[in-house]
């Protein structure tokens, strides 16, 4: 099988200052809506992933604590019976695309090879695993006394868990170590979710948008299966996207929120950039 490490994955992975751009002040806030399920639970493994790949380097027993909490939610997330086909597929469906640019004198063959590979790559990975994503982990009792207290309030004391209470005082680089072990087998479907995501994500065009008194709705072009809507706006705005779509239209209303925390239906006029990918 071929070797997958964590921490490499999430590195060369890691967003750009650009794709971080909802957290950087004074630029845009961008919002992702899928428009089925198969996008859905890729998204969610995404942000488990990158929060898991924040809270490895780090040292404090609490960082690693929520490190492996994080584990156990990426293998409740990852336990859909049909994730492993519905990647592959993708995966599939993705290289033939890809072939399609051949001799397309404005893509560069070299990329596209990179690209192809990189995905031949994560099919044989993924297809080599047997059982779901962590399904090796499951056999570690250890890991599983731990997974089965974890979701109780206080459940983790030292009391109830004390070889974990100990291994929680362990040297930082001691538990680093482990996490990466137990991590690592779950890199080849990080990989797969990132690619995939990616190539999803640069398959769309985006297009300056206006919502008048806060409402925007279109109609989708038919003969075309969107699976992604990103939204970035401006946040000094303080506009917060209500999203909804199907595959006929997508519709926006722009809310705003209160001192109270509820949100209010935006009526002004305002524009913001949308982007759809198939």
């Amino acid at each position: 099988m071929m070797k997958f490490a964590f921490s490499a994955v999430v590195q060369h992975h890691k967003p750009t200052a650009s794709a971080l751009s909802h957290q950087e002040p004074g630029s845009v806030i961008l919002y992702e809506y899928p428009f089925n399920e198969r996008i859905r639970t890729y998204l969610r493994l995404e942000q488990l992933f990158r929060r898991l790949g924040e809270l490895i380097p780090r040292s404090h027993p609490l960082d690693h604590h929520f490190a492996l909490t994080t584990i156990f939610e990426i293998m409740d997330v990852a336990a859909r019976a049909d994730l492993k086909t519905d990647v592959l597929k993708d995966i599939e469906r993705q290289k033939h695309q890809l072939d399609s640019y051949r001799g397309n004198p404005s893509i560069s063959e070299a990329v596209l090879d990179g690209v192809v590979a990189q995905l031949d790559r994560c099919f044989a990975a993924i297809n080599a695993q047997s059982g779901k994503a962590g399904q090796a982990l499951t056999e570690n009792d250890w890991l599983m006394s731990i997974r089965s207290r974890i979701g109780i309030p206080g459940g983790t004391c030292g009391f109830d868990l004390p070889g974990y209470f100990a291994w929680q005082h362990n040297a930082p680089a001691v538990r680093q170590q482990a996490l990466e072990g137990w991590a690592s087998t779950l890199a080849p479907l990080a990989e797969s979710i990132y690619v995939l995501l990616k190539l999803l994500r640069d398959s769309g065009i985006p297009q300056k948008v206006a919502a008048e008194h806060g409402h925007f709705q279109q109609n989708l072009p038919q003969g075309r299966t969107f699976q992604l809507l990103r939204l970035a706006i401006d946040p000094s705005l303080g506009l917060i996207p209500e999203i909804s779509g199907n595959r006929l239209l997508v519709s926006v209303r722009l809310m705003r929120l209160q001192e109270d925390g509820h949100l209010l239906a935006c009526q002004d006029d305002a524009t913001f950039e949308l982007t759809l990918c198939a």
